[in-house]
């Protein structure tokens, strides 16, 4: 019975670090809501100061987790600039863990803060999450003929005109590649086929329109776009089989041990402007990550195996980065726990910051 409560209790090792994410949300939200009202009547620009610099602190504390407390190897391969940049963030897809590799690589860089990402549509309902993405410049997006191409520009136009300093992350492929869901691989291969592209092993047939709007509306405003190819150690079964990514809960119970990031920038000059050749040269972008992730899963050669080709850095996060962080939110929301009247407030910050944010993302977009 004692070893069964052991390994209970190790299987639970994402319990704390949820917990702690999770019930700062609210303490979060309060202080974003109050410099909102505050910033009313300021200007934009510096609105998304604030707002970056507050958005940076709860990032740091998701941090901590996802690297101080997991202890997981960061291997970074490429050229990752080390100054701060206006870009595309482009990745392949297969776990909500790679949103965190988006934040890792922008810490690195000291440009947390200015992670935004374009988002399913459904996201928009995450309670509290949902409406305070959109408020920080996140872009919510529909499918194939639900698209709003005008609504997404308007978007990007509006935040270059206040300055907002970009770090704009874009799945292209629209939705996670699942080796348990053959069927999405399939269908991807075959559309892939019928439109006289390269068919895709590792990754699906990347979608275009998103990525095309971005950088056709911000390509003067834009420095470089990083194409980011992620590989998760461990992945693969006994067989050579690829197995399903980590989930966040999984990685937070500290099952990945290594996680490889691949990153080539590139200047916008090198990416042709219309959307026809656009999706070629994207399609090109994603057999470049394919071969990339054969050679990591399906090398013949064992020693070639659960890395990338070229030179790589093992990065490990400081805890300056992301220990004040947790230690000022996870202070802050214990201050407002020990009286009642903060409890009050803790609650109904939950119920009623949800209630309002889903109202207005279905009035607003």
């Amino acid at each position: 019975m004692l070893l069964s409560l052991v390994l209970h209790t190790y299987s639970m090792r994402y319990v704390l670090p949820a917990a702690v994410m999770m019930g700062t949300a609210p303490t979060y939200v309060l202080a974003w809501g109050a410099w909102r009202l505050l910033s009313a009547v300021l200007p934009t620009r510096v609105y998304r100061e604030v707002d970056d610099r507050l958005y940076t602190i709860y990032q740091s504390m998701v941090l901590f987790f996802f690297e101080n407390y997991t202890g997981v190897q960061v291997i970074i391969y490429g050229d990752l600039p080390k100054n701060k940049e206006n870009v595309i963030y482009l990745s392949n897809h297969q776990c909500t863990v790679d949103w965190i590799i988006a934040d890792m690589l922008a810490v690195r860089q000291n440009a947390l803060g200015h992670v935004r990402y374009v988002l399913k549509d459904g996201l928009k309902w995450l309670p509290l999450y949902g409406w305070y993405f959109s408020q920080h410049g996140g872009v919510y997006v529909k499918r194939s003929a639900k698209f709003n191409e005008k609504e997404m520009r308007e978007k990007f136009r509006a935040q270059m005109k206040a300055e907002t300093p970009m770090y704009l992350v874009i799945f292209p492929e629209g939705t996670r590649y699942n080796p348990e869901i053959p069927k999405v691989i399939a269908d991807s291969q075959s559309f892939a086929e019928k439109e006289g592209l390269a068919i895709l092993k590792h990754v699906l047939t990347p979608r275009v329109k998103a990525t095309h709007v971005a950088i056709d509306t911000m390509k003067d405003y834009l420095d470089a776009v990083y194409d980011v190819t992620v590989a998760y150690e461990g992945t693969v079964d006994h067989k050579g089989q690829r197995k399903l990514a980590p989930s966040m809960t999984e990685f937070l119970c500290k099952e990945c041990p290594r996680v490889h990031i691949f990153i080539d920038r590139i200047e916008l000059k090198d990416i042709p402007e219309e959307q026809m050749y656009m999706r070629r040269w994207l399609h090109e972008r994603f057999e470049i990550k394919d071969k990339l992730l054969i050679e990591f899963y399906d090398a013949k050669d064992s020693k070639r195996r659960n890395k990338f080709p070229g030179k790589s850095v093992h990065s490990k996060l400081s805890l300056k980065k992301t220990l004040p962080s947790l230690l000022f939110l996870g202070g802050l929301t214990a201050s407002m726990l020990l009286t009642e009247s903060g409890r009050k407030l803790y609650v109904k910050t939950w119920i009623y910051g949800t209630l309002i944010g889903c109202l207005w993302v279905s009035i607003k977009p």
